[in-house]
């Protein structure tokens, strides 16, 4: 449920939107039966380049198209930052030091019992 959410706000779908979508239906078959429009001159209408005349011609509509969905704008915004490090270079310079301390020591294996030679395979007597 979660990731559909998401999914849904990446293309810029909000729930309130897919409430809405019966009167996008009803809209739409009030402007086939009216107007004789299908349903793409219906979205270029509400959402493409139709638009600003449609709404200038049809003030009587105007409570009804604010009910439709997808009417809501969002902007993204990003920020680039740059900044140049005019810094004095005697202050950068970093002294690496290499201290070689090692934790762990090998031994070999000592076995008592592969001297003895308990571990060998098996003999056919």
């Amino acid at each position: 449920m979660l990731s559909s959410v998401i999914l849904l706000q990446s293309f810029g779908m909000h729930i309130d939107d897919l409430v809405q979508i019966d009167e996008f239906i009803e809209h739409a078959q009030f402007h086939s039966e009216q107007y004789g429009d299908n349903v793409l001159v219906f979205i270029s209408k509400h959402y493409g380049e139709l638009k600003a005349a449609h709404d200038k011609e049809h003030q009587e509509e105007k409570q009804e198209h604010e009910k439709l969905p997808f009417q809501h704008h969002s902007h993204t915004m990003s920020v680039m930052d740059f900044a140049i490090n005019t810094g004095i270079p005697e202050l950068n310079t970093v002294d690496i030091l290499d201290f070689r301390t090692f934790n762990f020591y090998y031994q070999p294996p000592f076995s008592s019992l592969h001297s003895e030679g308990i571990l060998q395979p098996p003999r056919h007597a």
